[in-house]
């Protein structure tokens, strides 16, 4: 197994099939899901909805900072560990520190499920249903999560509105929040 590819999948053959393989099932066991499977349909990182171009991959924002370090401490295995070589990541609670602008640009977990933001495959929120989508998965949610992701879109409209090309100083808040979203804010 290569480090780009996860430790739980396996690859199992189907019966019939023109290349007598299935994708590869993932099965997830961590504290927010026990035995959640989901197969891999697509190559990693490829073979995206045509309006979902994210400027930055899962292992790139975790190394950048995001969440506060929290979000992916207790499922590594279901990732490749070579998202979490240099990953910024603390078990205890959320770090704004460990962000890439040193702010807190996340509202709680309670939030996100009072807002019916949850979707109960990926009890985690938008960045799970990302990193699987990232991996290969397709779900029946994910054109609400791309539709989602288009709407914070308008951040980056504002931050070029009012901020100077470069001046990662300005609207920090605002450009993390961005990151959390997988839009590259260090480039505006």
């Amino acid at each position: 197994m290569s480090e780009d590819q996860p430790s739980a999948p396996s690859r199992t053959t189907a019966k019939g099939s023109s290349d007598s393989r299935r994708p590869a099932r993932v099965v997830v066991r961590d504290l927010m899901q026990a035995d959640y499977r989901y197969d891999l349909t697509e190559p990693m990182g490829r073979n995206f909805a045509d309006e979902f171009a994210p400027d930055l991959a899962p292992k790139e924002m975790l190394e950048l900072g995001v969440f506060g370090g929290r979000y992916m401490s207790d499922c590594r295995d279901e990732f490749p560990r070579s998202w979490f070589t240099n990953a910024k990541l603390c078990h205890g609670r959320h770090d704004a520190s460990l962000n890439f602008f040193g702010v807190n640009a996340s509202q709680p977990l309670a939030v996100w499920r009072a807002k019916g933001w949850i979707h109960p495959d990926d009890p985690r929120g938008w960045f799970q249903w990302y990193c699987r989508y990232w991996m290969g998965r397709r779900h029946e949610d994910d054109d609400r999560q791309i539709g989602r992701w288009r709407a914070i879109r308008r951040h980056v409209s504002q931050l070029k509105s009012h901020c100077p090309t470069g001046a990662l100083d300005c609207r920090p808040r605002q450009r993390q929040a961005l990151l959390h979203w997988a839009y590259d804010s260090r480039e505006i």
